[in-house]
């Protein structure tokens, strides 16, 4: 089964694993988990807190 992917370069969307010169990444964010243990240092790389 194949999925909708989301080129980094020019934000296009797409189901080719590359787009641009450039590899294709999943615009799907990660699962939410109550008992995220890494989520603190997630969001101080992103400069969210």
């Amino acid at each position: 089964m194949r999925h909708i992917l989301r080129c980094p370069k020019c934000s296009s969307y797409t189901m080719k694993e590359e787009h641009c010169g450039k590899k294709t990444v999943n615009p799907r964010p990660p699962k939410y988990s109550p008992e995220d243990k890494y989520g603190e240092y997630r969001r101080k790389a992103k400069g969210l807190s």
